[in-house]
């Protein structure tokens, strides 16, 4: 192994330990995507495959076994003479050299494509699952969020109002006060609302998942280690729909050359014996049948070679989506944490302009509906910041997932 393979293989492994920290153990989310009903169909249909490939394998020719029981009637030797007869013919098709080779092609890459197909109904059972775990997150912050600026109002305000009863301040700052206290109470209310309504969104489509009683923090989003050409290739060279489609090519190729070969049919060669005049007369045979084929063999060959033809052209075209998608979603989490990083310098800033906001208010400097509406506007910021912390950190995730670094066993 060289400096180049270790160094990649290592950051590798960090950006897969680092992803650890916000998702359900591995475990458990194998086991919640494996009895998934789009895994479990296609778990099916690569059984399936495996009999279909063990069929071409043993060949469509078996024995045949054709049995004629007869009486002959006749006026020989001066008298009518009764003759008990039988013919027996056991035959069988054998496939011409090269065939068996081609049926275990198109069998090997049908059960290839399966495979792959089972492994991209999990790698879509994983997307699935990460969407409704962060969804879950997102809500959680949220709730966090909502909470403690519903706190901060009600501790405001019984304080507001203890001075409002000693006569030290406005009635009116204290139904400002109020009102803000009574939508942030209604926004956390809604926040506590979506939460509940992610997590159970989130057990109807994993019900073996367990989810813990509280959600973990979305912390600074984490960068993508190493180059983004690596991840790019990454994730174009793990894809299963891209495999797939080119095990299909692959068999189109062999079903191709099959009906080419398909062409000159399979000879029968069977054993004849025949008992005549009631057993006085013994009669064995070779039998050998060969059937000549004629147009329709020679079209059907041009069919198979469009269809790999056309098969070749899905898995290219499948290549290039794949590709794009690459980039797009690379790209994607590297915007999307600068953006981050501009909305948290921003929260920062906001949250020292509140304070200097706030204690202008308690010292009497400032209007309380000055502070009320900066406070607003770092509520908003503060939610601005937590989506874009999320956003992010999702797209890392999502580029972690398509290229198998978390939730495959590959």
């Amino acid at each position: 192994m060289n400096k180049r393979m270790l160094a990649c293989g290592l950051w590798l492994l960090s950006a897969s330990a680092a992803a650890q920290q916000w998702l359900p153990p591995h475990a458990a989310v194998h086991a919640a995507i494996d009895v998934q009903p789009d895994v479990a169909a296609a778990r099916a249909r690569l059984d399936a495959a495996q009999a279909n490939a063990r069929a071409r394998r043993v060949g469509e020719h078996e024995f045949q076994l054709d049995i004629v029981a007869q009486r002959r009637n006749t006026d020989e030797f001066g008298g009518r003479q009764r003759f008990s007869e039988s013919e027996i013919t056991l035959s069988r098709a054998i496939r011409l050299p090269g065939k068996a080779r081609l049926d275990r092609q198109i069998g090997e890459a049908g059960v290839a494509a399966a495979e792959l197909r089972l492994e991209d109904a999990r790698h879509q059972a994983a997307r699935l699952l990460l969407e409704d775990w962060m969804a879950w997150l997102r809500a959680a912050d949220a709730v966090r969020r909502s909470t403690e600026q519903y706190a901060l109002y009600d501790q405001e305000y019984r304080g507001l109002a203890r001075r409002v009863a000693l006569g030290d301040a406005a009635r009116k700052d204290l139904e400002l006060l109020e009102v803000e206290r009574a939508q942030a109470q209604a926004v956390q209310l809604s926040a506590q609302a979506a939460q509940a309504a992610a997590r159970l969104a989130m057990q109807s489509d994993f019900p073996g998942l367990p989810i813990p009683e509280r959600a973990p923090d979305v912390e600074a989003p984490l960068g993508l280690p190493g180059a983004a050409e690596a991840w790019i290739e990454r994730i174009i060279t793990r894809s299963h729909e891209v495999g797939a489609l080119e095990a299909d090519a692959r068999g189109g190729d062999a079903l191709a050359a099959r009906a080419r070969a398909d062409r000159i049919a399979d000879p029968s060669l069977g054993l004849r014996r025949l008992s005549e005049r009631g057993g006085a007369e013994q009669v064995t045979g070779l039998v050998l049948s060969i059937p000549l084929g004629g147009g329709r063999r020679a079209a059907l060959a041009e069919a198979e070679a469009a269809n790999a033809a056309a098969l070749h052209g899905d898995a290219s075209t499948m290549r290039r989506e794949i590709s794009h998608a690459a980039v797009l979603a690379v790209t994607r989490a590297s915007h999307l944490a600068e953006q981050w990083q501009a909305r948290h310098a921003a929260l920062l800033a906001s949250a020292s302009a509140t304070r200097r906001v706030k204690r202008g208010w308690e010292l009497g400097e400032t209007a309380l509906a000055e502070w009320l509406l900066v406070q607003r506007q770092h509520g908003q910021i503060a939610g601005e910041e937590a989506a874009a912390r999320a956003d992010a950190e999702e797209a890392r995730l999502r580029v972690l997932v398509d290229a198998h670094d978390i939730w495959h066993d590959e």
